[in-house]
């Protein structure tokens, strides 16, 4: 969170690549399961500042095409390699984005921040093109810049601040709600327990394949239907599809047995709720209400809550505010992926797909009531919106429109 506000967004990344090397190398060579714990590292995300706003969608998507894009090819690799192996070649793509990061510029909101503004101003051409003109875009970052001073802990209580702020912690809150961490970890069970005959190690790299088609659908459409088309869609697929999964799940049993909850043993308590559906005609109804929950979360709910946080937070607070989100989401999966295993346990899959389905239906209404249209807005224009209450358009004084 300070890294953000105080290097640059540029340099936290290739700052990050360290503990990710590390962490890999930390994987490989376990010799113990806490060091398999203590290795396991996430990315500092950055918010697309550099982005035009005719394409922010799509360039906001990059990073969950791209994080799904390198789940597929680790799983792919995993039929073939070991899991140590496995550990050394992920190492590889966070040493290769240090050295294509030198020849990336600097946010131009940034540099305009420092004072900067013969940079900013090369930052954009390098990124627009050279017949770009870009006064009238550092015309507005600077009137952003202007209009805002330090933040204080009495601003923070301001709907500027504390509105975008709160919708970016609940959203990413929400998706992880939505029980998408703990339905992709215990997948091989799930899909095992099906009358699909596939082999279980082809199961990962199929999801990923298919996470990777919805998450192209999304980055597709993201500048067209717009971001909140998009989530009321994922949040209907998504109720569907846990719906039919908690009706399914009624009347499997619930697992015996008093034992200390293990992975192992939330492995085996899944797959013993899912016994008795799986038995029927109907076995293939779990896996494709799966398969839709899934490619539900990916059009929607998955890469725009990371656009929507990087769009809506304030200049000023984005640094921090966006490190916040990122460990209130990792967070959450951490606690559900807890509560889930000990649910199923004592209630078999019933208890959890109905909470899911829950969550999914607060989606919906969170979208409809407090989420912002941020398609074709700049920046500058989703803070004003924030600042006067509901108005996106900027208004500015005749001698700023002379400039």
């Amino acid at each position: 969170m300070l890294l953000n506000d105080l290097i640059g967004r540029k340099l936290s990344i290739m700052t990050s690549a360290v503990p990710s090397t590390i962490g890999y190398l930390l994987m490989g060579g376990a010799s113990d399961f806490w060091m398999l714990l203590l290795g396991r590292s996430s990315q500092v995300f950055t918010s697309p500042e550099i982005s035009h706003k005719r394409v922010r969608g799509a360039m906001g998507s990059c990073p969950q095409i791209t994080a799904v894009t390198g789940t597929l090819s680790l799983y792919a690799l995993g039929l073939v390699l070991r899991w140590r192996w496995l550990a050394v070649v992920g190492g590889v793509p966070a040493l290769l984005m240090v050295v294509l990061l030198v020849f990336m510029p600097s946010s131009p909101r940034r540099l305009i921040k420092l004072g900067r503004e013969q940079e900013a101003e090369k930052a954009l051409r390098w990124l627009r093109g050279e017949h770009y003109d870009t006064q009238v875009e550092i015309n507005d970052i600077e009137h952003s810049i202007n209009t805002q001073a330090k933040v204080t802990w009495s601003q923070l209580a301001t709907p500027v601040y504390y509105r975008p702020i709160l919708i970016s912690v609940v959203m990413r809150f929400l998706q992880q709600m939505t029980g998408i961490t703990p339905i992709l970890v215990f997948m091989e069970p799930i899909f095992a327990k099906s009358k699909v005959s596939l082999p279980a190690r082809y199961d990962a790299a199929i999801v990923g394949a298919f996470r990777l088609f919805a998450v192209a659908v999304a980055a597709s459409l993201m500048d067209r239907a717009g971001r909140k088309a998009l989530l009321y869609t994922s949040s209907l697929l998504m109720i569907l599809s846990s719906l039919t999964l908690t009706i399914i799940s009624h009347t499997t049993p619930c697992p015996l047995g008093t034992a200390p909850l293990t992975l192992t043993i939330s492995h085996d308590a899944i797959g013993s709720a899912l016994d008795a559906s799986q038995q029927t005609s109907a076995g293939l109804i779990p896996l494709i209400s799966t398969m839709v929950f899934i490619f539900g979360y990916a059009l929607g709910w998955g890469p725009i809550t990371w656009l929507l946080m990087s769009e809506v937070l304030p200049l000023v607070t984005r640094g921090v505010a966006s490190g916040l989100c990122v460990a209130v989401s990792w967070l959450t999966a951490f606690a559900l992926m807890q509560a889930f295993s000990h649910l199923v346990e004592d209630h078999s899959l019933f208890v959890p797909y109905l909470c899911f389905t829950v969550v999914c239906v607060f989606c919906l209404l969170f979208t409809a009531v407090c989420v912002p249209e941020t398609r074709g807005r700049s920046l500058e224009e989703i803070e004003n919106y924030f600042r006067t209450g509901g108005t996106f358009t900027i208004t500015r004084s005749p001698s700023t429109e002379q400039m």
